[in-house]
């Protein structure tokens, strides 16, 4: 046998092995696709019944130090006398409708969100003594998280209306997009979230999103306007509603968290 017959043999069948190797394998394999995932609905923590629970959130970045126009306070200063001021109407609404809870809870804002006063039926005295415990404003305008953190605090509060109430100044510099976090609760709580806004000293169409998510925004350009609005939309809103729905026995929910 001749070597060089034999060496030359090995070498061709070597290449044409190689040349088989390196090319692409066709694949009949169809791209897969996935259906995008259904956001699941929030929960409620507890048991939920008859009543209303309000989440008010309150812009405390730096820009609230400055002087609210036609007064000589602090925007953050006359925002708080405001709130107060609202809330008094509670106390009529809960005498004319003894069998319907009001709950209140205070959050501030600013690069982060800060619970002053839990979720809790409403008191006067907690609320004004909460309201008092406000630190100085300081720090950005953490709007979306904000809202998701009062969200939190609603789906913990066990009644079956939940509203979410903003006073802020600015626009949103730290933190999720507040147009976001809106759409993600109106979605996943069905519409139950009610949203509504008081653009304190500030343009209201930053706040233009609230339309698509069935919520509200007014304007305050100083310090008597704001007291109007925040009447408006507490009173007209969420205490007005309360004086005319029907009592219905408290129905249960199963326990579960909202993430």
């Amino acid at each position: 046998m001749n070597p060089l017959r034999n060496t030359c043999a090995l070498l061709a069948a070597t290449a044409v092995l190689a040349s088989c190797e390196g090319t692409p394998k066709e694949t009949s394999q169809a791209p897969q696709t996935q259906a995008a995932a259904t956001p699941e609905r929030y929960k409620s923590e507890t048991d939920e019944g008859l009543g209303v629970s309000v989440a008010i959130v309150l812009d405390n970045s730096g820009s609230m130090r400055e002087k609210a126009k036609g007064d000589g306070r602090p925007k953050a200063d006359v925002a708080k006398v405001a709130i107060e001021r609202a809330l008094d109407a509670t106390e009529a609404a809960i005498a004319k409708r003894p069998d319907y809870p009001v709950k209140i809870s205070l959050l501030v804002f600013s690069d982060e969100t800060k619970t002053i006063l839990p979720m809790q039926p409403y008191n006067r005295d907690s609320v004004r003594a909460a309201i008092a415990r406000v630190p100085r404003a300081s720090g950005g305008t953490a709007i979306g998280d904000a809202m998701d953190a009062a969200r939190v605090a609603l789906y913990k509060a066990g009644t079956f209306r939940k509203v979410i109430l903003v006073v802020t100044d600015g626009q949103n510099t730290d933190g999720r997009d507040p147009a976001v976090v809106a759409q993600e609760i109106f979605t996943r709580s069905d519409g139950g979230v009610g949203m509504y806004f008081v653009a304190f000293d500030t343009d209201a169409e930053k706040f233009a999103f609230l339309r698509t998510v069935k919520g509200d925004v007014v304007t305050a350009q100083n310090g008597a306007a704001l007291s109007a609005s925040l009447a408006e939309l507490y009173e007209g809103k969420v205490l007005a509603e309360a004086a005319v729905e029907p009592s219905a026995p408290a129905a249960k929910s199963t326990p579960r968290s909202s993430p």
